[in-house]
């Protein structure tokens, strides 16, 4: 702040102190001792060294006085121009945001007798230097007997260095340091005045999330400094085709935000539409060449479609998504969805009742029997998941994983699944059983360490265990695969591929896997009796499983005359209805509960 006209209080009490020409100590200080005294000990030299000059301020007369080598820290050749508190108050740019006057004077701390230690930054400019200086002043003014500043001593240095870096620093915690853009957290702000501004008007505005296209393979077919190019570029072109007012910021590596001011959802659809053509009509220059660029747009008006700055941000998000599914160098807008809407509550809904069930222990085990084909013996039991919901009713498997897997909770049930298992294997040393693993806790290292541990604090339990993983999963990297059945056999476990069929895996990659059992897939089982072209599929894959020395098993076996078909195929074990579904009542000791209705497995 600028204090050139106005003039310091006088307090009659106050006594000027000495004036110095050479800089003395600002405080009373103990005696040098002899070692100091016999070095020379001089604290001029020592501040004229760091680049620090002292002052002392007496506020009554407004009389400033400084150390010797205040000419070389301030530039300043005429000294007459900083004998005073308001002549040094002339120096300062406008720019300044508070002055020493500021910090003393206006001070609203009281002295306790030791003084009230202060500090300021603010901006110098010396009569005849280039360019300005930025000072930092630290000191300490005194009460006078009214209690008000009487006196001040302290040190100025210059800091331009440090401010510049400062002023860096704020720069880039505001705007993206590769566009001087706004960054996403400045954005953040501005979208959230402008929401709030709209609604205050009862007005509109807009949101567009702008996607550069395939920028990764821009990475990797021209390096990071290419593509940071073709993102520059991008910037200035979005800039270009703005309306006035609108406001651009980069969202993300690849994305930025155009927020729409006043904005009808026809404005949005015309706004994109320029900067679609903006950045696809010519090629970007690069230093490796010219580079073709597209974008994909998904916006969003509010308060009409979302009311808060995470609604506008998540649904244009959404609909930016839906665009490049459907078509990059594209825009779309948001369109409500009841089904869309009603889904996310369900999954809200969902995902809070398998927590508290995990949380409250509700998850239970029930056990379908897998038995041998000719004997009609339990070979062993497949173990699938039920959850007791709060009114006693029990949920299936299949209501619950797929959800569980669209929210990222079925690594949990997993987890909670091989837990409970193990502490079955463990109290009925002749079961046998096996456990669905989903896709996700295959690669999950947590879950692949819980089974190491498990396993080696339980001797004898990993050769009654068989690990069931879907063909699905099995194809989506064979390779992948093909390590984690090897790590579960060499555990002692053996390994077992469900639903068989349903991906057509190649007799190639079946026998690179070397799984021990194949369970085909219920599908094609159920209805053997009526199709003949699943009776030849069954059959053959029934073949191909013995000429790999593979053990099968049915799924969905309905009855006795697709059992007989089965056992006559070679197939080696049976599943389904006609032996007796999935039960949480234990059938080893007791009788098994059989489920006989008429459906697909649970």
């Amino acid at each position: 702040m600028n204090n050139k006209d106005r003039a310091p209080k006088v307090f009659s009490d106050s006594a000027p102190p000495d004036v110095f020409a050479q800089p003395q100590p600002l405080a009373p200080s103990k005696p040098q001792s002899r070692a100091s005294a016999e070095a020379g000990f001089d604290p001029s030299s020592i501040l004229a060294s760091v680049g620090e000059a002292p002052y002392e301020w007496t506020i009554a007369t407004d009389e400033l006085n400084w150390g010797g080598n205040v000419s070389g820290v301030l530039l300043v050749r005429d000294r007459d121009t900083i004998n005073s508190g308001r002549a040094y108050a002339k120096l300062l740019n406008p720019e300044s945001a508070q002055s020493r006057f500021d910090a003393v004077v206006k001070s609203k701390d009281r002295d306790t007798g030791e003084g009230v230690r202060y500090q300021v930054q603010y901006s110098l400019q010396p009569p005849g230097a280039e360019s300005a200086l930025w000072i930092e002043d630290t000191g300490r003014w005194f009460a006078g007997a009214d209690g008000n500043p009487s006196r001040a001593h302290g040190v100025v240095r210059v800091i331009n260095e440090r401010h510049e870096q400062e002023e860096r620093l704020a720069y880039l915690s505001r705007f993206d340091g590769l566009t001087g853009e706004m960054n996403r957290f400045h954005l953040t702000e501005v979208l959230e005045a402008t929401l709030a501004q709209a609604v205050a008007q009862r007005g509109s505005c807009g949101l567009m999330l702008v996607a550069i296209d395939n920028l990764a393979r821009v990475n990797e077919a021209y390096g990071f400094d290419v593509a940071d190019e073709v993102i520059d570029a991008v910037a200035k072109r979005l800039r270009a085709k703005m309306r006035g007012g609108d406001q651009l910021g980069r969202f993300s590596g690849n994305k930025f935000a155009v927020i729409l001011n006043s904005c009808t959802p026809d404005d949005m659809e015309k706004a994109a539409e320029r900067l679609l053509a903006g950045v696809r009509d010519d090629v970007v220059r690069t230093a490796a060449g010219p580079v073709a660029v597209t974008v994909t747009i998904g916006g969003v008006t509010a308060p009409r479609h979302a009311r808060t700055v995470s609604e506008i941000l998540a649904r244009s998000q959404e609909t930016l998504d839906n665009a490049k599914a459907r078509r990059q160098g594209s825009f779309q807008a948001y369109r409500p969805n009841l089904e869309r809407e009603a889904l996310r509550r369900e999954n809200v809904r969902s995902a809070d009742e398998i927590v508290t069930a995990l949380n409250e222990r509700r998850i239970l085990l029930a056990f379908e029997p897998v038995v041998e084909i000719a004997s009609r013996q339990a070979a062993f039991y497949e173990c699938l998941m039920r959850i007791r919901r709060a009114d006693g009713k029990l949920v299936p498997a299949k209501d619950i994983i797929p959800v569980a897997e669209r929210l990222g909770l079925v690594r949990l049930l997993d987890h909670r699944v091989l837990e409970l298992l193990v502490s079955e294997l463990v109290a009925v040393p002749e079961l046998r059983a096996s456990i669905n693993v989903s896709p996700a806790s295959t690669t999950d290292p947590d879950w692949w360490t819980a089974l190491v541990a498990t396993l080696r604090a339980h001797k004898g339990v990993a050769e009654r265990l068989t690990v069931e993983i879907t063909e699905m999963a099995a194809i989506h990297d064979i390779d992948e695969t093909k390590g984690f059945v090897a790590r579960v056999k060499d555990l002692g476990c053996r390994i077992a591929i469900d639903d068989f069929g349903a991906g057509y895996t190649s007799f190639r990659n079946l026998r690179k896997l070397g799984v021990d059992i194949l369970k085909i897939d219920g599908a094609y089982v159920q209805n053997l009796t009526r199709s003949e072209d699943d009776r030849a599929f069954v059959r053959s894959l029934i073949e191909l499983a013995k000429r790999l020395n593979i053990k099968t098993v049915a799924e969905w076996v309905q009855d006795e005359k697709a059992a007989a078909m089965l056992a006559e195929w070679g197939c080696d074990y049976l599943q389904g209805v006609l032996i007796g579904l999935a039960s949480v009542e234990r059938p080893w000791g007791t009788k098994v509960q059989v489920d006989r209705r008429k459906s697909k497995r649970n």
